[in-house]
């Protein structure tokens, strides 16, 4: 297997770390390509080249299948292409799989997208509508029920640390801002505290950490009508 550092594009959000966390726990070399979101580096020719719904994160690995280069796009779809590559995470056995790739569905679906939503009308929508708050701040509640359930009795979501963790990591650190009670999800506490003190997981968090920077989403309206206008500057 080649030691071409794999490049990845990214911004550190709950999707980019996902990545991040999966290349630390891999422990393969990667060069990180900062795709600054609020100022619409996802909008320029280069970056649709490699993922056309104008969103990171994405990657370039040199040496995809047959030895020829390959871009991958989708957070969820990243990480199951290094799954497969590097054979961990993400087993051959098919019974192990099929629950995996329920709960990283599960993810993309619901308790990314929600939980996106719960952040931008509790915290970032300039006009507070009553309605859209409650409605995506309880989904969030019944989504973390759901996981809660889930992790009954288990240390991981799946019989062992897999993607699918890796996928609900950085989304379900948000708790708080998501208007959550954590100790209201008690084996999802535990989980996420499992979680964070991997040594991997804390790397992959670091990665451009100082980039983010959540006050100026929520106040500078540039960034806001890139972010949320869907355009670029």
């Amino acid at each position: 297997m080649s030691d071409k550092p794999i490049d990845l594009y990214y911004w550190p959000t709950p999707n980019g770390w996902k990545i991040t966390i999966m290349l630390e726990e891999l422990g393969v070399p990667y060069n990180v390509h900062t795709v600054n979101i609020g100022k619409g580096d996802q909008f320029k020719p280069e970056f649709l080249a490699i993922s056309p719904n104008n969103r990171m994160p994405a990657i370039v690995d040199p040496d995809g299948p047959d030895g020829r280069p390959i871009s991958v796009f989708e957070s969820g779809a990243i990480l199951m292409y290094l799954g497969r590559k590097f054979g961990k995470f993400y087993p051959q056995d098919e019974r192990k799989r099929v629950a995996i790739e329920e709960w990283l569905m599960w993810q993309m679906a619901g308790f990314g997208p929600m939980l996106g939503q719960t952040h931008h009308f509790r915290i970032y929508a300039p006009e507070k509508i009553e309605y859209a708050i409650n409605r995506y701040t309880n989904e969030a509640n019944r989504l973390y029920g759901v996981l809660n359930r889930r992790l009954e009795g288990r240390d991981y979501i799946c019989d062992e640390f897999s993607i699918a963790d890796i996928a609900c990591i950085g989304w379900a650190k948000a708790w708080e801002r998501q208007g959550q009670d954590i100790n209201q999800f008690p084996n999802v506490k535990e989980w996420l505290e499992r979680m964070l003190a991997r040594p991997a997981v804390q790397r992959g968090l670091h990665v451009n950490k100082d980039d983010r920077n959540p006050t100026a989403l929520r106040d500078d309206p540039a960034i806001q009508a890139v972010l949320f206008g869907q355009k670029a500057r």
